[in-house]
């Protein structure tokens, strides 16, 4: 399994305690970044008027239509509570004091949320959130099923 969890993507700690103010340089940099994404527009969707489903749920999951950030945090999310409820019921055994547990349940919860990505950018596709599939092409779907899930990661 550690050869698996190492390709998952992962940030590591800092060697030192960082000052404040360079923690709120990288904040500001994240943020300017999710701003970007933001305002990028997925290549191949076609615009339709009709209004947005999700329209409610967009500022609870941070998410933009027809941008980069179209899922948004949703698939980690979603991936976080469903390990995290499973460990709670119970229905798997995770000892969060023993090391190895932990970083074993954090790769399991990362590889969730890449499914949940693919997953969840195939659904928006073949749904026809950006159109019919028939008209966007198998290129465009297939581009914007790998958009979606580059940019979520």
């Amino acid at each position: 399994h550690s050869l698996l969890f190492g390709l998952l993507p992962e940030v590591e700690a800092p060697l030192k305690k960082l000052p404040f103010n360079e923690r709120i340089l990288w904040t500001l940099v994240t943020l300017l970044i999710y701003l970007v994404c933001c305002q990028i527009p997925l290549y191949g969707i076609r615009h339709s008027e009709s209004g947005d489903p999700l329209y409610w749920i967009r500022m609870m999951v941070a998410s933009n239509r027809g941008t980069l950030m179209e899922l948004g945090i949703s698939p980690i999310v979603t991936s976080s509570m469903i390990l995290q409820l499973l460990a709670g019921s119970k229905l798997i055994e995770v000892d969060q004091s023993n090391r190895e547990e932990r970083e074993l349940f954090q790769g399991f919860m990362k590889l969730g949320a890449l499914i949940m990505t693919l997953g969840q950018a195939c659904i928006y596709v073949f749904s026809g959130m950006y159109g019919p599939v028939a008209d966007l092409g198998f290129g465009n779907a297939a581009m914007i099923v790998i958009q979606l899930f580059f940019a979520t990661r």
